[in-house]
């Protein structure tokens, strides 16, 4: 199994609800934010998948712009959450939360350690089987 596609894959479902995080408190311009999520090894995304999300998420209106001066260099545009964004994240985070735990149920990686699987879904047989 190819380890990288499949953390591709995985990071691929979480990086907008990761990037929605990262401008929760604070405004953030994109290189920062591509450093911010490489300093978790499965988040490490480059600055050409970074700027597509962030130009989706403008058009959304789940970000806003604008541009400060730089202490070195030109100015930098900097993305910040609006009402909206908040909105998002914080119904992504309500959703992550029983995605997750039913995944793990799945696989077996419970946090409590018990197969969650088996005690939350009976499983259904076919008529006359």
């Amino acid at each position: 199994m190819d380890t990288s596609a499949l953390l591709t894959q995985m990071r691929r479902g979480a990086l907008e609800a990761c990037v929605l995080a990262l401008l929760e408190d604070e405004a953030r311009y994109g290189f920062e934010l591509v450093q911010r999520l490489g300093q978790a090894p499965a988040l490490l995304t480059s600055e050409g998948t970074i700027y597509p999300l962030l130009s989706r998420l403008h058009r959304e209106r789940l970000v806003e712009t604008e541009w400060r001066e730089s202490p070195a260099g030109p100015p930098r545009k900097y993305y910040r959450l609006t009402p909206r964004g908040r909105e998002a994240l914080a119904v992504f985070r309500q959703q992550w939360v029983e995605f997750r735990d039913a995944v793990d149920g799945v696989l077996g990686t419970s946090r409590t350690g018990g197969d969650t699987w088996s005690a939350t879904v009976t499983p259904t047989t076919e008529s006359g089987t």
